[in-house]
């Protein structure tokens, strides 16, 4: 019995790392102003509803565009250590998806990468404008 109950610890204190802060890095609006786009997180508490589309529910956050309302959705975020998160998102339609980490640098920006799967798009000026692999991000002044 003893042995089951420490087998099930072993397997849930690591998950608990990004679930026990209530308020760290991972939280909040960070943006990109090269590219006017913006990451809007939290995932600690999972609890991001998109505006104007709520009919998702509540999920770790989303990626938006501040000249365009298409989003891609955070759909499951892991925090690895306290500077490090993987990510899975996907569009609005649910036709495309990517994999990708955001990780918290010394000098308080954000390092978001791509990694697998589909290209990070946005729209401007009618055309569909491919983001970078790797973008960085600063926290938005409140």
């Amino acid at each position: 019995m003893k042995q089951i109950i420490l087998t099930i610890a072993l397997f849930l204190i690591p998950s608990l790392g990004c679930m026990a802060q209530t308020d760290g890095v991972f939280k909040g609006t960070i943006y990109n102003k090269e590219y006017n786009v913006y990451l809007t997180i939290d995932f600690y508490a999972n609890n991001v509803k998109v505006p104007g589309q709520e009919i998702f529910g509540e999920m770790a956050g989303f990626f938006g565009d501040y000249t365009d309302s298409r989003k891609w959705f955070i759909t499951s975020a892991k925090c690895v250590n306290n500077h490090l998160a993987e990510l899975n998102l996907t569009n609005d339609y649910g036709s495309e998806d990517l994999h990708a980490t955001l990780t918290f640098n010394a000098d308080s920006t954000f390092s978001f990468r791509q990694i697998s799967g589909s290209s990070l798009k946005i729209a401007r000026n009618r055309k569909w404008v491919k983001l970078p692999k790797q973008m960085i991000f600063v926290r938005r002044d409140k």
